[in-house]
Order: C-alpha cells, then sequence, then structure tokens
C-alpha cells in the first residue's frame, strides 16, 4: 500500500478537482485555474501524488504544430478511493475540546 498524502488544504483542493474530472484526463493548467493553486505548489503535489501511485501521469501530443507536449491527469482506483476518503473527512463534524482535562 502506498504512503498516505499529507492531507493540507492544497492536496485535498487538487483531490476534489480530480475527483470531479474523474475519469477523465485533467491538465495541469485547468486543475490549477479550478484549484487556484499556483504551479509552485500544484506541480509538487502532482509529482507526489503520482509517485505514490494516487495518480496517473501521461504525455499528450499537441494537436497545435511545434507546441511541446503536455502532460495530462487522472486519479488511479486507489487515487480514487483517497479521494472520496479525503472529502468524507472533510464533512465530518470536528469536535474541539475546550477547557482543562482532568
Amino acid at each position: 500500500m502506498p504512503p498516505v498524502p499529507h492531507s493540507s488544504p492544497p492536496t485535498r483542493a487538487v483531490l476534489a478537482a480530480l475527483q470531479g474530472a474523474y475519469p477523465a484526463h485533467t491538465y495541469g493548467y485547468d486543475l490549477s485555474k479550478s484549484t487556484g493553486l499556483k504551479s509552485g505548489t500544484l506541480y509538487p503535489i502532482l509529482q507526489r501524488l503520482h509517485e505514490q501511485g494516487y495518480l496517473d501521469a501521461q504525455w499528450e501530443d499537441s494537436p497545435h504544430p511545434g507546441k511541446p507536449p503536455r502532460h495530462i491527469y487522472r486519479l488511479t482506483q486507489t487515487g480514487l478511493e483517497l479521494a472520496r476518503q479525503r472529502q468524507a473527512e472533510g464533512k465530518a463534524p470536528r469536535t474541539r475540546t475546550t477547557g482543562a482535562l482532568t
């Protein structure tokens, strides 16, 4: 089983965006626009998710001559399960303890 990635708000946002697009592939640019994350935050998250087996990343040739190929991303089945788990955790009520515990 791959290591569980961080549950930072940016990672949860990326997982949610990829889950919403599933089963279609998504470009990094589109993920940046839908999550509001800058490339310096987004691409390291995508790289980690890919290395941990939660994300399928492929190169796609550009339909425009002279343009470089682009990465396309899609959750793996394990990644889809993780995204659903993170979504459920985000909806779960959080309890807060105040005062001294005795």
